[in-house]
């Protein structure tokens, strides 16, 4: 496990999927959260050929409770992941699309400049969702 860490942190963009024990992959999601900018962005599934369940990689944040200050990406994303994952299971192209259609909008509301604290920004928890919300879907839907 600490070979694997020091190889992450050098090498990261050599990794795509890591497969572990539960202690350890939550050691390594945190880890690569971080890499990738903040672990208030880092969204995770745990899955098996019949059931998944998605979360954020981090804790509940007690200490940023109510202060409108959390980043809401992990929140999101793994809703989009387990949506993309009840997709391959059912060959639903409406599931894959709208999975990708909430990865778009996103990417899209980081690109227009909108993040939270962790990520250098100055949208609250609000202010992001809104803006990710406010992201216009694309006139067809996303399939695989």
């Amino acid at each position: 496990m600490d070979a694997m860490c020091a190889r992450l942190v050098r090498r990261a963009d050599q990794f795509d999927v890591a497969v572990t024990e539960d202690v350890f992959g939550d050691i390594l999601s945190d880890l690569t959260g971080e890499i990738a900018g903040s672990l208030g962005g880092a969204p995770s599934i745990n899955a098996s050929d019949a059931h998944a369940m998605a979360q954020a990689s981090h804790g509940s944040a007690p200490d940023i409770a109510g202060r409108d200050a959390a980043d809401p990406t992990a929140m999101i994303l793994p809703t989009a992941m387990l949506l993309d994952w009840l997709a391959t299971r059912r060959d639903d192209t409406r599931l894959a699309g709208a999975a990708g259609r909430i990865e778009q909008a996103v990417g899209a509301a980081i690109r227009s400049g909108a993040a939270t604290a962790d990520l250098g920004g100055s949208a609250g928890c609000s202010g992001f969702a809104a803006a990710v919300a406010a992201v216009r879907a694309p006139d067809r839907p996303i399939g695989r």
